[in-house]
């Protein structure tokens, strides 16, 4: 008999899923993102309101993480509920956060706790929030509060989420709230971002000198239309450098590329501050040179013609599903960071509201972690974004992003296809054959029919 063909990971790889705070506990009526609602800034013209009902409910959702054999579950907490008014603390918020993590590592998950995922408290936002870099004095101190009292139920720490995202969606495009369009506040505020990471870094390591410290990026190729083009090609480069290259030179090493140096002062202390490298990634894009473009780097973006897509939301912005994208930016990242320090994957999903296409995707996007590891990228844990159907910032509940489908008006819940795949996948810590041909079929030759798709287990 044949033996079964699969990929093996690591020992103590860490499976989950990824999830935020605004988007999942609903009642969040204190921070930015509420007002923007009330401005009518959701494209669907929907509210948060209940949201997945975490605040009164997360566990039994947890229960469903539980049931696909995660280890671990990354979640956001709410600056906006802790610091309601400026210096005022609320206990019985930080009770609930304890509660949740507790429940987490009573089913043996790791809990994986952002401390900025988008959201901030009104009060702060009108001191101009992180356009200001006097003000990364309350974020620390906000950081320095939630560790002090939650560090012995928690060592696994994301000071920052997407910080890049975060200023180019709410400074340069004005898509996120604030809804502005200035390119130089856009960068001071990726500054001042990062800077507040390694501030809090050094922050938590002085509190809990054994906890696990990074940040995330988000990661978007670019790809140029024609690659025998030299300005397809150039533009394309540009591109990335911009949207993923300045950035994690900068988180790096605390200095800004040319000419963004010239207006951005270094950041003290920053090489050496993390742990690990979180890594969120969705997409890419191609790209077309245009000599009319020029806000744009004269790049013109496209989703290739062809491509297996996302659903595309109500501004189109999901686009290509494309898998050897989480290979390249593993390669790319473990390559300018000189492979120092370990990797995870603290989101990478898709929109997929029939399940017809997720679960292939996730199988496809795994054999190409499968293949860095195998390489000597040292990826330690994926966590899949997310977990239920959340309300996706601007888009309202119109995508679907969920191994398991949510009704907000009931808050019925009904596992899709891929939370069964996923959670096979977990227990096997491995994708085998079998689990391929069961969900699906047609991307046996993809994952299997290729020289990286190794029969032996990998040892850790």
């Amino acid at each position: 008999m044949a033996r079964q063909r699969g990929l093996r990971f690591p020992k103590n790889f860490l499976w989950g899923t990824a999830s935020a705070s605004y988007q999942c506990e609903g009642g969040n009526t204190n921070n930015q993102w509420y007002r923007w609602e009330q401005q009518g800034h959701i494209l669907s013209g929907e509210r948060c309101g209940d949201a997945a009902d975490w605040w009164h409910e997360a566990e039994n959702d947890f229960s469903l993480a539980e049931q696909m054999e995660n280890n671990a579950l990354r979640l956001s907490l709410e600056w906006s509920r802790i610091e309601p008014q400026e210096g005022r603390w609320d206990s019985a918020v930080l009770d609930r956060y304890r509660a949740m993590l507790l429940d987490l590592q009573r089913r043996h998950m790791k809990p994986i706790v952002t401390l900025h995922h988008f959201t901030e408290p009104l009060w702060f936002v009108e001191r101009d929030g992180f356009a200001q870099q006097k003000n990364m004095y309350y974020f620390v101190r906000y950081v320095r509060h939630v560790v002090e009292s939650l560090q012995d139920v928690c060592d696994f720490w994301i000071t920052v989420n997407e910080p890049n995202l975060y200023a180019i969606l709410g400074y340069q495009l004005g898509t996120f709230p604030p809804g502005e369009q200035h390119v130089s506040r856009t960068m001071r505020v990726l500054r001042n971002l990062l800077q507040a990471h390694v501030e809090a870094f050094y922050a938590i390591r002085s509190i809990q000198p054994s906890a696990q410290i990074g940040y995330c990026l988000h990661y978007r190729l670019f790809d140029p239309a024609l690659p025998f083009s030299p300005f397809d090609r150039t533009v394309a480069n540009m591109q990335n450098e911009m949207f993923n290259g300045i950035t994690l030179q900068a988180a790096e090493s605390g200095h800004f590329s040319f000419p963004f140096n010239l207006a951005l002062a270094a950041i003290p202390r920053a090489a050496g501050a993390r742990d690990y490298h979180g890594i969120n990634y969705y997409t890419r894009e191609m790209v077309r040179f245009d000599p009319n473009a020029p806000t744009e780097l004269f790049g013109q973006r496209f989703i290739r013609h062809g491509a297996v897509r996302n659903d595309p939301g109500l501004d189109n912005s999901f686009g290509e599903i494309y898998p050897e994208g989480l290979y390249r930016v593993l390669k790319m990242v473990y390559q300018r960071t000189r492979g120092n320090k370990p990797l995870y994957i603290t989101e990478n999903g898709f929109s997929d509201g029939m399940d017809d296409r997720r679960p292939r995707a996730i199988l496809e996007h795994l054999a190409m972690v499968h293949r860095a590891i195998q390489e000597g990228v040292p990826v330690r844990g994926y966590l899949h974004w997310t977990l239920v159907d959340n309300f996706e910032w601007n888009q309202g509940w119109q995508v679907r992003f969920g191994l398991v489908e949510v009704n907000p008006e009931t808050q019925e819940r009904i596992p899709r296809r891929s939370a069964s795949m996923f959670g096979e996948i977990c227990r096997a810590n491995a994708i085998t054959e079998e689990i391929v041909a069961r969900y699906a079929p047609e991307a046996l030759e993809s994952i299997f029919g290729r020289k990286h798709a190794a029969q032996r287990p990998v040892n850790a």
